[in-house]
Order: C-alpha cells, then structure tokens, then sequence
C-alpha cells in the first residue's frame, strides 16, 4: 500500500457520473438524478485491492465529490460519491444515500477489479459524520441486507460524534447545544464495529469541541469492549488542513489492515 512502489500515471482510470440509485428512484425525482453519483478511480493493472469510500464535506449543505490527490497512484481505489443536500432534502437523507453508495460498492467493485471484503469508508467533516454513521449505525445498511461489520476500517476526518449541527439546525438548536440521539454515531457505540480511526484537528484549531466530542466516542468504544478504536490529533492543523495528514495515517493503517488480513489468511490456510 503506502510504501509500494509509486505505479505510473497509466495504470489508473477513472469511471465517472455513475449513478447509484434505482432508475426509478432517479425517474421520480431529478435531483436523485442529479446527486446520487459516484466516480470510481481504480488500478487497471492490480486486482484484489483495497477502495476506500470517500464523502466530501461541507456542512451536508454544499460541496461536491472529488478523489483526494493523497490517494492517487497508492495501489488503491477511490470511490468518490455525492449525496444529497440540505435545504432540498433534510435528515436522515444524508445518510440514506451515503449507505446506498456504499452498498452500490460491495455490489460493484469487483467489476473494476477491487477486493469486496476490503472496502474502507472515509471523509471529512460532513463525510467524516456519514462514514461514522453508517458504520456504526447498522439499520443504514441493512436496508441493503449488508452487514455493517463487512466494512474494513472506518476513517472519519473531523466529523462530529454528536447528532451534526445541519441536524439539529432544522430543528431549531443552536450549534453551541450538543444533542446525542439516534443521528449521533455516540449512540450507537458498540464493541463489534468495523476498526475505527478517529482523526481530528489541533484542539485549539479545530470547529467548536469537534476534538473533544471525538474523544469521547472514542472512550466510549473502549468502554464498551471495542479493541480497535484509535484517536489521533494533528497538532499545528485546523479543521480543513487536517485532511492532508489525515490521508497519510489512512494510507499507512490500511497498510498495516491489509498486511494483517493476509497474514491471518496464510495462518487459516496451514490449519
């Protein structure tokens, strides 16, 4: 992974505006149409690799996808996806499409060459709440009959633990008053969780307690028995310039995932 190689340019595509909806979800509604697409950035001379799922942020107000260019030519693929937005839509939508781009994954990716067993979700700030949520919250993807726990690590960039500020701003609360409810992913701590890494800013650089809130979920998993739950805090970086180290921890643990999956793998074999 993060120390092979460098492959060249050539070896790498990308499949792009893929629509990850029903055509009759998209039929009924234009901006379904509009929003639920992905592109898919891939090795095209590598197979068994590891995709990361990857939500931009943005507030679940604005912001469009992209493939983060500290994963480009690492021997991976990037599934970069878009969702719909609030003013048009509102809660639990976000969601609702964020687990429909990951379970169009699991279906799909082996058609590119990718390894379904090794699918990663990640993102930052609004994306790195959809990855938590989705994650941790398994009703999401069991709407798709896909077990939350197949996901191969969760990686959210400076997302928040409690129920997102969009949220709770359609209800009326102010940003300075948390709420945990079932749109928080602190709710749904749990021990058998896909290994999660919780990464965030400098704590007095980051958005209001955005560190703090993640520190507790990330006591609470060890409470609760989960064994591979990480925090990390990036001194001197504020919430948007977190993104650049965070891409290099991600790159560097899925590394270590994957040199362990196929260790474990051999071990099974010699059984």
């Amino acid at each position: 992974m993060a120390d092979e190689t460098r492959p060249s340019v050539s070896a790498y595509e990308t499949a792009t505006d893929i629509p990850y909806r029903t055509e009759a979800e998209r039929r009924a509604d234009p901006y379904i149409d509009e929003r639920c697409r992905l592109d898919v950035y891939h090795p095209i001379k590598k197979t068994g690799f590891v995709t990361v799922v990857w939500f931009h942020g943005g507030g679940l107000t604005g912001g469009n996808r992209f493939v983060p260019r500290e994963l480009m030519e690492k021997g991976l693929a990037v599934v970069a996806a878009n969702y719909r937005l609030n003013p048009k839509v509102t809660c639990p939508v976000y969601i609702e499409d964020a687990a429909a781009a990951v379970a169009w994954t699991f279906a799909h990716i082996a058609e590119y060459g990718g390894d379904p067993d090794r699918i990663a979700v990640a993102g930052h700030s609004a994306g790195g709440y959809l990855t938590s949520m989705v994650g941790l919250d398994k009703r999401w993807l069991a709407k798709h009959e896909i077990d939350a726990n197949r996901i191969f690590a969760l990686f959210p960039f400076s997302g928040h633990t409690v129920t997102h500020f969009t949220v709770r701003k359609e209800r009326g609360i102010p940003q300075e008053q948390p709420v945990v409810d079932e749109f928080a992913p602190l709710f749904h701590v749990r021990p058998d969780a896909p290994p999660l890494f919780l990464m965030t800013g400098d704590r007095e650089l980051e958005m209001l307690g955005r560190h703090e809130e993640n520190a507790y979920l990330w006591r609470m998993m060890k409470v609760a028995g989960h064994e591979k739950s990480r925090l990390l805090e990036f001194d001197g970086f504020n919430h948007g310039g977190m993104a650049g180290p965070g891409h290099l921890v991600m790159l560097r643990e899925l590394g270590g995932l994957v040199k362990a999956a196929d260790e474990s793998g051999e071990a099974a074999k010699k059984e």
